[in-house]
């Protein structure tokens, strides 16, 4: 019985079970209730973020360059992230720099309360884009192109405005001026002399008018050389060969001469209180007769010719001879 039961009874084993050792790791895991124990853990995407719901890393592809990929991958969100933050204020700056744009162009439209020149000055301007391109305008022989240069030649539509109303057929029975830029017959007949015009001057033809009054104003300002009747020429002065005017018109005294030449300014009239004190000396020469004050006015209106809309602009259409053109 004895010898039965030793054969069916399993010995007993001899191998000694080694305690099991914990780490660090497992006693912080155990005091700490936020860390999951590593069965209960969800497997680590290989990029550093969690599976989708109900995939596994058996579903990922495996890449050979993984740590190189989860350092790039992380650079490249950081950046979009970044330029995501970096968008809306730029597009606050580009809004407010809109806004500020309209505020402006409002603040324009309504400081000139939509004024605009009388509809006659655009069909003068026109006329003036034809006369102008007579080459010999320009005077003799100190080639002078203020009436006609591009950033000047308004001073023929400002005293067509100021004369005339901007009609070419405008008559005055005391001066006997007449014409867009009223002038004697006579005078415009010795004028459009030198303008080598192809036909018969014609005091109403806009065209006509405007030639001949470009050539005197430059004659005004450059001065001109004559030929007398017996053959020698004459050198007529120019508002331009007086130092003083010099000194008004470009801020220094300082003449250039020549021989047979009516002396002009060393320095170019280019500065706008230059250009206005100089149109203000033409008129005066230009128009027998008239005083400082419409001189003065003609010098505004030259220099506000872009801006109708300026208070003296205003003042000084309504007062123009026939106040239609007051705009």
């Amino acid at each position: 019985m004895r010898a039965h039961s030793e054969h069916n009874v399993r010995p007993r084993s001899h191998r000694v079970h080694e305690p099991r050792r914990w780490t660090l790791q497992d006693t912080a895991r155990g005091r700490d209730p936020d860390v999951i124990p590593d069965q209960y853990e969800a497997p680590a995407h290989p990029h550093g973020r969690a599976y989708p719901y109900g995939r596994g890393p058996e579903h990922i592809r495996p890449h050979a360059h993984a740590h190189h990929d989860r350092t790039e991958e992380f650079l490249s969100y950081g950046r979009r992230s970044v330029y995501r933050r970096l968008s809306r204020p730029r597009i606050v700056a580009i809004a407010a720099a809109v806004l500020a744009l309209l505020i402006t162009i409002l603040v324009i439209v309504l400081s000139g309360g939509g004024a605009s020149w009388p509809s006659s000055v655009a069909t003068v301007q026109s006329q003036i884009d034809r006369a102008c391109q007579n080459p010999d305008v320009a005077s003799e022989p100190t080639q002078v192109n203020f009436a006609c240069a591009k950033a000047t030649r308004q001073i023929l539509w400002i005293f067509a405005l100021m004369m005339s109303g901007d009609d070419p057929n405008f008559a005055d029975a005391r001066t006997g001026r007449m014409g867009l830029e009223p002038i004697t017959p006579t005078q415009g007949g010795e004028v459009a002399w030198s303008l080598n015009l192809h036909h018969p001057y014609n005091p109403t033809n806009p065209i006509d008018s405007l030639e001949v009054a470009a050539r005197a104003i430059n004659n005004i300002i450059g001065g001109a050389t004559l030929t007398g009747a017996n053959g020698t020429p004459s050198v007529q002065s120019g508002l331009e060969s007086n130092p003083a005017n010099c000194v008004r018109y470009t801020g220094s005294a300082a003449l250039a001469s020549r021989q047979g030449f009516p002396s002009m300014c060393a320095l170019p009239v280019s500065s706008p209180a230059g250009q206005a004190a100089l149109v203000a000396d033409v008129y005066l020469k230009w128009v027998v007769g008239a005083g400082p004050q419409a001189a003065q006015n003609a010098a505004v209106l030259f220099e506000n010719a872009n801006n109708p809309g300026d208070p003296q602009v205003q003042a000084i259409l309504r007062h123009l001879p026939g106040s239609r053109l007051a705009v």
